[in-house]
Parts: C-alpha cells; structure tokens; sequence
C-alpha cells in the first residue's frame, strides 16, 4: 500500500520522529531524564576516581604512546579517512554497512552523552593525557558513554561477521581466535580511554553495553537496510527527509559540546552514501566489482585509485563547503528564517540576519519558537554529504574514465 507513491512505511517512520521532536520538546524530557540519572552517574565517576588513580600510577612512555596509539586508530576522522578505501578497494556492502553503522552508533551515543551531560574524571588529580588535537576536541564532550569504546564493538563486531560470513569458514580454530582478536583489542580501548584519564569506569561499562546492544539490533535489520539502500522505492527523497529531522530530534546538552557537529557531520556522510550508492549501484557497487588483491584489481590499480580518489574527495568537501556557504543563506532570506554563523559565515557571526522572522514558513514549522538558525549545521551536513557522494559517485566514475 502506497500513499502519493510514498510507501506508508516511510511515512510513518518520519511522522513517527516528527512527533517525538513535539512531544519531547513541549515535555522537555531532556531535562526530566538528565535530573533522573545525571547524580547517579556522577558518583559513580566520583567513586571510579581511586581505581583511574591507581591504573596511572603505572604510567610510562611506551604506555602512553600505545594507549594514545590505539585511540587515534579507532577515532572518527581514522573512519572518515578508512572508509572511502574500503569502497574503493570493491568491498561496497561491507564499506556502506560500516558507514551506516558508524553514523548509528555516533548518533545514539552522541544524543546519550547530551542527555546525561555527565562530566568526565576531574582533573586534577587524575592526569588527561590528549596529545592529538581530535583528542582536545573530544576531551570537550561529556563522558558517558565512551565514543571509542561504542564504536570498537560495534565496528570490529561487525567487521568479524562480515570476514566470518564472506570467507564461509566453519574452522572453529579459526572462528576462536578472531573473537579472542576482538575481545584482546576491545578491552585494550576500553582500558587505555581510563588510562589516559578520558574516561571513568562507568563511561567504558556504558559504551561496552551500548555497543553490544546496538551490534545485535543492526544485526538483526542489516540485510533489510542494504536492500532498501540498494534497490529501495523513493530512497534519497526519505533519506534527505531522515537526516533534515535527526538534526531536530537531538537533545539540548546542559552546555554546547563539539557531539552535535559530529553528529551533523556522519549524518551528512549517511545522506550523501546513501544518495550516491542508490544512484549507481548497478554500476560501481554490486557484488561482482572487482576487488583488491585479486587479478581484477591488483594492488598497483588500488594505489592508483588511492592517488586520484583522496585529492577529488578533498576537493569536492572544499567545495560543496564554498558552494553551500553562499546558497543557503541566501535561500534562508529567501524564505524570511532568521539564521546566525558560529564560525563559516563572518557576516552572520554573533548577528542574526533578523531578529524576529516573519517568513510563512518558519511561522508554520514546529521549530518556530527558535529566534534564529546556525547555518552552519547546514554548511557541514552539505559538505559532509558532498564529500560522501563523490566517495561512491563520483570518484567511481573517474576510475571507470581511466581504467583504474
């Protein structure tokens, strides 16, 4: 049964999210769940604090290196940057699922953390140890749950069902020591986040448990979402629809924290696979393209796609980013909706283009009650989107030009 060609399904997954923005936010059941569980949390912080103490009175260079190591292997821009290879090098279902997977487990984590808005361990005494500048950016969200922890189970618990399943092996030797493999690197995650003073032990309990019930909920629904991916009615129009009300459907953290952009950011990315993937598909992303190390593609081609495919995708973010900045506010006046720029648009910093709109459009949509908009949210998800699509479009096309 469809509705104006729509299937009823997706319209009734998005009213279903519309409604939930109304009734959280004339709840404001942020605040009610925050008051709920954010003291509970904070002493199991407070009462976590000896045993952070106690692992770093071990401290030492090469622990220090490994941990911090190990945190940068598993961080989002090690994805954002790992992720397109994964494409290219012929694996598509499995490079699409991860995306996806990855962009789930940022946005539910993400939205915990903002609703509990429970701090991480106080420093002093405990000694925070963030050496890259990702790592400064995320000592600026709250703790509960651990992003890397979160994101290890999910996408290396993921990653093993793809290896077990893709070489249909049944050794259970083998079977044994990749799960072992998993659970070793896992626990060096979890461990080295308290060891570098980032994270309490209720932060690592909360992202493990998270993570295990967010690995077993895709797999039950992954088979179901790739096909929708990949040969799904009407799939860019919802997906475009999804992510403009995701960017409503997060909640108000007791103060701004850099969580909202990530979530921005890979739900641009989702937006941007999603559209390219089911666009060309039966091009470039079906199941018998050739993959890396096989005749097909040797690991020669590989490098070469590597060296063509980085500087377009580099490329096109710059400039879906430049493109983006200049069309949505003029399409916000446009449309009479008060916007302002944290940061991308100089003109707009600190300075609504109105304080009061009186546009027909912002006067009808539930958001209304907002003053003004950050055009940045819009910026990054464009951009974000942009660089996602040329990943799985447009880059693919180069490589079909030049034979790689």
């Amino acid at each position: 049964m469809e509705t104006l060609m729509i299937p009823t399904w997706q319209v009734s997954f998005l009213c279903g999210i519309l409604t939930w923005i109304i009734m959280s936010s004339m709840l404001n059941l942020t605040r009610m769940i925050r008051s709920l569980i954010q003291p509970w949390v904070e002493s199991y912080i407070v009462s976590g604090t000896p045993v952070i103490l106690h692992i770093q009175k071990y401290q030492h260079s090469v622990l220090d290196g490994l941990f911090t190591g190990l945190s940068c292997v598993v961080s989002v821009p090690f994805y954002t940057g790992f992720l397109p290879l994964l494409f290219w090098s012929g694996h598509g279902k499995l490079a699409r699922q991860m995306t996806l997977l990855m962009a789930f487990c940022d946005y539910i984590g993400n939205c915990i953390k903002d609703v509990v808005s429970a701090p991480r361990p106080k420093s002093p005494p405990v000694r925070i140890l963030t050496v890259t500048e990702d790592e400064k950016e995320n000592a600026l969200e709250y703790g509960l749950p651990s992003s890397h922890t979160l994101n290890t189970v999910c996408l290396s618990g993921y990653l093993l069902h793809y290896v077990l399943s893709y070489n249909g092996t049944s050794d259970p030797s083998f079977q044994l020591a990749a799960f072992a493999f998993v659970c070793l690197f896992v626990g060096l995650i979890g461990f080295g986040r308290i060891y570098l003073g980032m994270h309490s032990v209720v932060d690592i309990i909360g992202g493990l448990v998270l993570g295990l019930a967010i690995l077993q909920f895709w797999l039950c629904i992954h088979e179901h979402v790739d096909n929708f991916v990949t040969s799904g009615q009407n799939v860019t129009s919802f997906w475009v629809a999804l992510s403009f009300l995701l960017l409503f459907a997060y909640p108000t953290p007791e103060i701004p924290t850099p969580s909202f952009e990530y979530h921005t950011a890979f739900t641009g990315v989702a937006l941007g696979i999603v559209s390219g993937v089911q666009q060309t598909y039966d091009q470039f992303h079906h199941e018998h393209v050739a993959r890396v190390f096989t005749s097909q593609l040797p690991v020669a081609t590989f490098a070469g796609r590597i060296m063509v495919g980085i500087p377009t995708i580099l490329l096109v973010k710059f400039c879906s980013k430049a493109l983006a900045k200049w069309f949505l506010p003029i399409t916000a006046n446009a449309l009479g909706i008060s916007i302002r720029s944290s940061g991308y648009v100089p003109a707009l910093i600190a300075s609504p283009t109105a304080k009061k709109s009186n546009g027909y459009l912002q006067k009808i949509l539930f958001f209304s009650t907002q003053d003004s908009f950050d055009v940045d949210t819009g910026i990054r998800l464009l951009q974000y989107a942009g660089l996602a699509w040329s990943v799985v479009d447009l880059v693919p096309s180069i490589f079909s030009q030049l034979n790689l």
